[in-house]
């Protein structure tokens, strides 16, 4: 008899495997299935098949777990910093100037960490954070589920979040087997540490698998295994699909007119998209651009309040708020327990599926309308002379490096450039359809179809020694 941990982090995480195929291919590959959510267990109602929940008591860390970790991930960013941008952009922002304690504490992390930062060093740190859970009562607590359920493999679908780096620990004392899904497609060349260390990982694509293999020198290549990502499976799914028809009407646009979509990122990293927004709608009501739907989808991790002056400034435009609901109040990462509808995910395929041309800010939406051979804009306006927020700094990150050199999406740094751009690709919609289908190849290194199905047999496999 096989048992699985199912550990769903997040909200994306939720989407990404439980509103895909992934339960019902456990449940075929597995004699019994257990969720351990980091989400209220009630967001399950009606899901959850066959398997069990049980929802982990939320992890708050206490200053010494922080330190540690926090030592840990400059030391990583330290440590691969050299001719890597988005790291270095990354270390300067983990930077404080705070005079409280957390604020000293980092300074003097990012002192010490500049002197000792070797793969050594990034261990010694992670098992110094691991012993500061030692007497922690809800690591008392995980150690207790893990022995009363008696997983063969404990499945991470997050490999980041700090708050499960006490269940990554109770799974090492426990002497049980952990997976990680490697969570985005910037996560590896951009972000900070892991949240632990794992016996398998999987992973998008051979990309992604080169790139873990580099900034994770102690992983084996015989341990990664490339199955694609759940996050796109939705979208090959019969159960999501709609027709033109039903997608025109639920957003009353014109069925005649070609659509425009806009994607908005939030508010961190995508400060300009009132300015992109702004200047399309101007251009429309000029008529520019003339005879087109124009549809913006918020970002789901955020209130959209921003964009609410939009709303009667520019009545033509159709607004796509995402229906992700907020599951939990007062959680360390709020944006982590916002949980997507299934209403959101035939939504989203519809939008993509039946937008003639997207408009982003680099976001990983451009590899959403790929799946579907969409023309794709991402509008970089800002840099480091003019008095926008500087987006045009991350051409330079390694994930956004592949984009450009791709030549499979139109970078537009100035109004003219977007506008144009937008007439070009609505006139001629295949000029870079090549260039797409070979960037998605790289990022995404499987047919979306079938997924789930080579990740539950992965993780069987890896069950089975």
């Amino acid at each position: 008899m096989k048992k699985i941990g199912i550990v769903i982090t997040d909200g994306v995480g939720f989407r990404n495997f439980m509103l895909s195929d992934f339960l019902a291919e456990a449940e075929s590959n597995f004699d019994e299935v257990v969720i351990l959510s980091c989400l209220p267990a009630a967001v399950f109602a009606g899901l959850s098949g066959k398997a069990k929940v049980i929802e982990l008591t939320v992890f708050q860390e206490k200053f010494i777990t922080w330190f540690f970790r926090k030592n840990k991930e400059l030391a990583h960013l330290q440590l691969h910093k050299k001719d890597n941008f988005g790291i270095q952009d990354n270390l300067k922002a983990n930077y404080s100037r705070a005079n409280n304690p957390r604020g000293f504490a980092t300074r003097f992390a990012f002192w010490w960490t500049t002197l000792f930062h070797s793969e050594k060093w990034i261990q010694r740190y992670n098992r110094f954070q691991q012993q500061s859970f030692k007497n922690h009562p809800i690591t008392q607590e995980y150690l207790d589920i893990l022995q009363k359920e008696n997983f063969d493999l404990l499945f991470v679908t997050h490999q980041r979040p700090p708050f499960v780096a006490p269940l990554i620990y109770a799974a090492e004392k426990s002497k049980v087997k952990t997976t990680a899904f490697i969570f985005s497609w910037d996560n590896l060349a951009s972000k900070n540490r892991m949240a632990g260390n794992f016996d398998y990982y999987l992973v998008w694509s051979g990309l992604m698998k080169k790139e873990l293999l580099h900034f994770y020198s102690g992983i084996t290549p015989e341990s990664v295994e490339i199955v694609g990502t759940p996050q796109f499976e939705p979208y090959v799914l019969d159960r999501y699909k709609s027709s033109k028809e039903a997608f025109c009407h639920k957003f009353g646009i014109n069925p005649s007119l070609k659509t425009i979509c806009f994607s908005c990122g939030d508010i961190s990293t995508s400060r300009n998209d009132e300015l992109y927004i702004e200047t399309i709608a101007k251009a429309i009501s000029a008529k520019i651009i003339d005879n087109v739907n124009f549809i913006v989808r918020t970002s789901p991790a955020e209130d959209p309040i921003r964009f609410a002056a939009f709303v009667d400034k520019f009545p033509f435009i159709k607004w796509n708020y995402p229906k992700w609901n907020l599951s939990r109040e007062g959680h360390q990462e709020t944006w982590s327990q916002r949980v997507p509808s299934i209403e959101d995910v035939s939504d989203l395929r519809a939008l993509i599926e039946f937008s003639d041309l997207n408009i982003n800010m680099l976001s990983t939406m451009s590899l959403d309308f790929m799946q579907f051979d969409k023309p794709v804009i991402n509008t970089v306006f800002g840099n480091k002379e003019n008095d926008l927020y500087d987006d045009q700094r991350f051409l330079a990150y390694a994930h956004i490096e592949n984009v450009v050199t791709s030549e499979s999406t139109r970078i537009v740094k100035n109004e003219q450039e977007l506008i144009e751009s937008i007439r070009l690709y609505l006139a001629n919609p295949g000029i870079d359809a090549e260039n797409r289908k070979q960037f998605n190849q790289l990022q995404v290194g499987r047919p979306l179809q079938g997924t789930s199905k080579h990740i539950a047999e992965t993780l069987k496999k890896w069950a089975n020694p």
